[in-house]
């Protein structure tokens, strides 16, 4: 009877345990997109203000988790130009995009607020992002990509 009852509170541990670290580890996985973003070498007369990232359903429709990494940069260049500079480190259609940015609020989001905490008043600030991809199996049990 005791193995019984050691081997049910064993389960409701390991249940509650991947419950609980399975939004944790795609967080961890949207971080990542965020910290290579922030390890990318900035162009000259550009400058770091910010960085966020966040996993979920963030965009589209149907069923699918996503990880999505930003940065925010101040800079005298153009959108052109950043974007050309950023070019060179794309290895797909989704990494390292560039977009003018104007007010706190990440527009590329759809299905959630996601800002900035700098205030934008001014002009010269961009938004550099990238979606990234993890493991398929946390992706799927992951709630909040449904």
């Amino acid at each position: 009877m005791k193995k019984l009852k050691l081997v049910g509170i064993l389960a409701a541990v390991v249940l509650i345990g991947g419950v609980i670290s399975i939004p944790l580890i795609n967080n961890h996985t949207a971080y990542k997109v965020e910290k290579k973003l922030c390890e990318t070498p900035l162009p000259e007369k550009t400058e770091l203000i910010e960085s966020i990232s966040r996993a979920g359903k963030l965009t589209g429709n149907g069923n699918g988790m996503q990880y999505f990494g930003a940065i925010l940069i101040r800079s005298d260049l153009s959108l052109e130009e950043l974007d050309a500079y950023y070019s060179g480190y794309r290895s797909n259609e989704w990494e390292y995009l560039v977009d003018i940015q104007e007010g706190q609020e990440i527009e590329v989001v759809d299905h959630s607020t996601l800002q900035f905490a700098e205030q934008i008043e001014s002009k010269g600030y961009y938004i550099v992002y990238s979606w990234g991809d993890g493991n398929s199996l946390l992706k799927e049990i992951d709630i909040r990509g449904h």
